[in-house]
């Protein structure tokens, strides 16, 4: 898959896929590639994809778009693996994976590397370090001044490479120059669950084979035993008798080193080789070589972290945003109902939530509060409570009977089939007759303070399972009357479960008990409730979103 890597700008670090025939680049939130940068004109430019490979044209740009500092005259022009292209300040990289590996063309070559994996007769190699003579062949070598010229411009690009995509290409573009024998090269890097993956190759010639095939034997010994191997001809060297690969990929002479981090793990592997009889390698090359590779491992595995920074970076930008959209989704304000105060709070464990709670004023000028819980917590929970929230109203806008709409909000959301349930609780307050009418799916029954201080679960005997488990649920739904001083509490159950950090709950019974034992406002209940929830976590992190919604019957007006 081909992409675009931005350099800087508000894309920074971003990988961005060309996965369509045609993607525009521009301001407008319309274009395909949103660069939200002033300067840019809302369409810039575009990236087409045929089958001669990606072109790039400027779109009449009032600021120009530039392929290798060099501006775009009209039509189109051949984008190449590791062009540089500029959209006013904001600087892209373009890069094209070949399959199985990266390929670099620098010089105009395009080679992918292949491990192979058929080793005959079980076999390993045979001695730490095998040095074939090349004392009767013809040297092809650079002097010392070059290759101490080499390494030093090896030196200052790797500290002056920041990414992945900048430092590999590098390290190879210099071996070419120290290594004037050499035909190919290539790195490969481990993955996360330790398989090695070719990343970056370059061949000397355009009209080199288009794949490098590698004996795995080789690889293994670099890496299992962290030694540099140096064979002067591969192809008939009794190192690698055992492994009939190397014979039958025709290699001269090659040199294979281990790339190390910062913490000396290996993380992949540096390989030079040749295709002639009479380019070969010596112990110097190895000496070289392993210089390198010394260098090259700790910058990149430092392009990785930078790498693995900018993404973090570019997902808490994104989880930002997330979580204002999630805040478009809840109450802005609280109700105004004659007779009632309120009070709601909030808080996701991450930077959104899959907790929800809403006011919903009806038609009849009943008043309807929702207080849900998503199970988990994250972005899928966030996400399926966005959808939660608009099926409700949804439902709630057909018909005036409550238990029938949450009967047909539990089908629509298991039609998803999404394997997530939802605990629910409806709650409806009826201002004329201060009937409240309550329908539980699997959530927490509210606690219902009465006027004479005692506390009971209300409705807990009518709740039915949460709503996504199954389908043709019968809720049902359960009023009784509000007298004046009476109260709700609803809560979810990251306040009742949150831990202190020695496998204890704050609990239900004590959140009962702070309603039972104080007759205050709604606000001074809530904030009452909360400020023992965070002083019994006292430094254990939030566990899970919080949720709190609490009113009172205040009197008529």
């Amino acid at each position: 898959m081909a992409y675009l890597k931005a350099k800087n700008g508000p894309l920074a670090g971003q990988r961005i896929e060309l996965s369509e025939d045609e993607m525009i680049l521009g301001r407008s939130p319309d274009c395909n590639i949103q660069v939200e940068d002033y300067a840019v004109s809302r369409k810039h430019a575009k990236v087409i994809r045929n089958e001669d490979g990606f072109l790039i044209e400027d779109l009449k740009s009032r600021n120009k778009t530039y392929l290798n500092d060099i501006v775009l005259t009209e039509g189109t022009h051949q984008l190449r693996n590791g062009d540089k292209v500029a959209v006013c300040d904001v600087i892209f990289n373009f890069y094209d994976e070949l399959a199985g590996s990266m390929s670099d063309s620098l010089d105009g070559s395009r080679i992918s590397v292949l491990f192979d994996g058929n080793e005959v007769g079980h076999s390993t190699i045979m001695s730490k370090l095998e040095v074939g003579s090349s004392r009767g062949n013809v040297q092809l070598s650079a002097s010392p001044e070059v290759k101490l010229s080499a390494l030093l411009e090896i030196t200052q690009a790797l500290g002056n490479a920041l990414s992945l995509d900048d430092v590999l290409p590098s390290v190879l573009d210099a071996l070419f120059k120290v290594f004037m024998q050499a035909d190919r090269a290539f790195i490969a890097l481990m993955e996360e669950d330790g398989s090695l993956v070719p990343r970056w190759s370059k061949a000397r010639r355009d009209d080199s084979e288009d794949t490098i095939r590698i004996s795995r034997t080789i690889v293994n010994h670099v890496i299992e035993l962290r030694q540099a191997v140096l064979s002067a001809d591969a192809a008939s060297d009794q190192q690698f008798d055992a492994s009939q690969s190397i014979a039958d990929f025709q290699i001269r002479s090659m040199m294979c080193a281990p790339l190390f981090n910062a913490e000396g793990e290996p993380i992949g592997v540096l390989q030079v080789d040749t295709l002639e009889r009479n380019k070969q390698f010596n112990e110097g090359d190895l000496e070289v070589l392993l210089s390198v590779a010394t260098q090259a491992g700790i910058s990149i595995d430092n392009a990785r972290l930078h790498d693995e920074a900018l993404a973090q970076a570019a997902i808490k930008k994104d989880l930002e945003l997330a979580a204002k959209v999630q805040a478009g989704f809840l109450p802005n304000e609280r109700p105004h109902l004659p007779g009632y105060e309120f009070h709601d709070y909030y808080k996701a464990a991450n930077f959104i939530g899959g907790d929800y709670y809403d006011y919903l004023e009806m038609n009849n000028g009943n008043l309807i509060i929702i207080v849900a819980d998503v199970v988990g917590h994250g972005v899928a929970a966030a996400m399926l409570m966005a959808k939660l929230s608009a099926e409700t109203r949804f439902c709630l806008a057909g018909t005036e009977n409550v238990a029938e709409a949450i009967i047909n909000l539990n089908n629509r959301m298991t039609g998803m089939a999404l394997d997530r349930f939802v605990t629910f609780l409806l709650v409806m307050i009826d201002p004329n007759t201060h009937e409240v009418t309550i329908v539980n799916a699997g959530h927490m029954a509210p606690f219902h303070r009465k006027a004479d201080g005692s506390v009971d679960l209300v409705g807990e005997e009518f709740a039915d399972l949460p709503i996504g488990i199954m389908d043709d649920v019968e809720y049902q739904s359960y009023t009784f009357q509000l007298k004046e001083g009476e109260s709700l509490t609803m809560y979810t159950d990251g306040l009742n479960e949150q831990s202190n950090g020695n496998d204890e709950l704050f609990g239900i019974e004590a959140i009962g008990q702070l309603v039972e034992d104080h007759e205050e406002s709604a606000q001074q209940r809530g904030e009452r409730i909360l400020n023992a929830v965070m002083s019994f976590a006292g430094d254990e992190i939030q566990g899970d979103d919080m949720c709190l919604v609490a009113f009172n019957r205040v009197g008529d007006p």
